[in-house]
């Protein structure tokens, strides 16, 4: 996994939608002929009004990892630097640098629990504005208690996502 960068909070940012649709535009014609499911703005800056990292989270549905390891070369060209992170599930990439990160990209496939289950965290989220609120406050407690340890911030986070990922799949 790459260096840690400090965990920090920020209010929402109205730019953040426009700065995913300027990414997406750069990737359809560069990755394309391996999406099968989309790309999406997903996590907390996907959410209008939600206090977030101010990193865009893009989630492409592939068909398989093993079909789409070519991305892997493809996106350095356009300065996405990948790690092998949960590579059993998908292919993670940073932009521009682990030390400074702008964009994380997810290449998962469609068929996978886990892209179903990212679309339907950012769709509850959005609908459910108690549960949206719930989420930023155990995100800024978290930020306080885990400031620059990315893995134990985000397993704190996990009982949280499960329970809401369950209820918006049923």
């Amino acid at each position: 996994m790459p260096q840690d960068q400090a965990i920090v909070l920020v209010p929402y940012n109205s730019t953040w939608p426009a700065k995913f649709v300027s990414e997406k535009a750069l990737m359809e014609p560069t990755i394309g002929q391996y999406v099968t499911g989309g790309i999406h703005h997903i996590g907390s800056t996907a959410i209008s009004g939600m206090a977030a990292k101010p990193i865009i989270d893009i989630l492409v549905g592939v068909e398989s990892l093993e079909k789409s390891k070519p991305c892997i070369e493809i996106l350095s060209k356009i300065h996405y630097q990948y790690f092998p992170y949960k590579a059993d599930v998908e292919h993670w990439f940073c932009k521009p640098t682990p030390a400074k990160r702008t964009h994380h990209l997810h290449l998962i496939p469609t068929n996978h629990p886990e892209f179903k289950a990212k679309l339907a965290f950012r769709d509850y989220l959005r609908n459910h504005t108690e549960e949206r609120e719930a989420y930023e406050t155990l995100k800024t407690t978290l930020a306080k208690q885990f400031p620059t340890d990315r893995e134990a911030y985000t397993r704190a986070k996990e009982n949280f996502v499960r329970a809401a990922v369950k209820k918006a799949l049923e």
